[in-house]
């Protein structure tokens, strides 16, 4: 598994989905929903990681010259 190569954030979240519909579904056996769980929470984590970083970026991204933080409005242009 440590040669997995991570997912994107989309496939990560598409994946989940797909958790989400079996879990829901209630018909797998308890082994199964368990190691969905099981995935599913992993995803959630590295969904999550993955938005903080993402903020992180956005957040240095609108700094001003001087380092103070500017408001943007995003989509305007």
């Amino acid at each position: 598994m440590g040669s997995e190569k991570k997912k994107s954030f989309e496939e990560s979240l598409t994946r989940l989905e797909e958790i989400v519909r079996h879990l829901e579904n209630g018909d797998l056996p308890l082994d199964e929903s368990i190691r969905l769980f099981e995935e599913g929470t992993g995803l959630v984590s590295d969904c999550t990681e993955m938005l903080d970083k993402a903020e992180q970026k956005v957040a240095k991204l609108v700094k001003g010259p001087d380092g103070a933080p500017e408001e943007t409005v995003f989509g305007n242009d």
